[in-house]
């Protein structure tokens, strides 16, 4: 368990743990904008990578950035998307396309229309799955997108 958890704590996740502790009442996650879980998603896909990176290898602050760079980049979170594509529920996939589907206000830098709107979709999957409290199925989807891409 994690040093400052109660034992009641260690058995909730993450997300109901924070909640509870922020005091935040209970939501529809089918009320958030898809833009809204996608600027989520991005945070805590990165949080994900960067987990993954460090406890990987024990390096200079400027290689982590480099190796997490590349995974959080937009070209990189499509073809992420296009590998798990067929993993997702349909609950998952019809949240995927809302956010692929959403019209942001920002321009994709570094990367193609349809990467960018690719990855936006699958932030807002990724930020649906966290406030959903299934944390477990966003570290499933995205070791199966990375498929060895993180040096061990």
């Amino acid at each position: 368990m994690e040093a400052g958890m109660s034992e009641a704590a260690g058995k909730e996740t993450f997300t109901a743990y924070a909640r509870r502790l922020l005091e935040i009442p209970d939501y529809d996650l089918r009320g958030y904008s898809p833009l809204t879980l996608a600027f989520l998603g991005d945070a805590v896909y990165e949080l994900v990578i960067r987990t993954m990176v460090v406890t990987r290898a024990n390096t200079s602050p400027n290689q982590l950035n480099r190796q997490s760079s590349a995974l959080v980049k937009a070209a990189a979170q499509a073809e992420m998307m296009h590998a798990i594509a067929g993993r997702l529920s349909e609950e998952e996939m019809a949240v995927y396309k809302r956010g692929r589907n959403a019209h942001s206000a920002t321009k994709a830098k570094n990367a193609t229309v349809a990467d960018y709107r690719t990855a936006t979709g699958f932030e807002a999957l990724v930020g649906y799955l966290y406030l959903k409290g299934d944390l477990r199925r966003v570290i499933e989807l995205v070791r199966a997108g990375l498929d060895g891409r993180i040096k061990r």
